[in-house]
């Protein structure tokens, strides 16, 4: 168990991770208002993201860019582009799922007057 601990206390980030992973699935989960589950699954999306930038992270790394007299440089002194561009691309699919949510749940109100996800589905049956 003092392993478990002092593995968790060296790495707080993904204990971080981890928590407002958890917490975005239980507010998605636990709560019928729509407008609260697009906030949890907006939470759920900002851990991703902040999971790729710690594991992104590298000391003493370089940008991989290399020059004719640089070709014959060791590949661990640069750091992964791949996580970065992962990291943008799950920007951008995060504001455009927010976006399109955010207008079925206005679509949704003025077709039936409440957010409520019991009184939702009372209506259309």
């Amino acid at each position: 168990m003092a392993e478990l601990l002092s593995a968790l206390f060296q790495r707080p980030n993904f204990v971080v991770f981890v928590i407002l992973f958890l917490w975005g699935i239980y507010i998605m989960a636990a709560h019928p208002n729509y407008v609260k589950k697009l906030i949890g699954l907006y939470i759920v999306q900002t851990s991703v993201i902040f999971f790729l930038v710690a594991f992104s992270a590298k000391n003493g790394a370089t940008v991989p860019i290399v020059s004719g007299d640089m070709a014959m440089l060791d590949a661990s002194a640069f750091a992964n582009p791949l996580p970065h561009v992962l990291t943008v691309t799950a920007i951008v699919v995060q504001v455009a799922t927010l976006g399109v949510s955010l207008a079925l749940v206005a679509a949704l109100y003025r077709q039936y007057g409440s957010l409520d996800e019991d009184e939702v589905v009372q209506r259309v049956e």
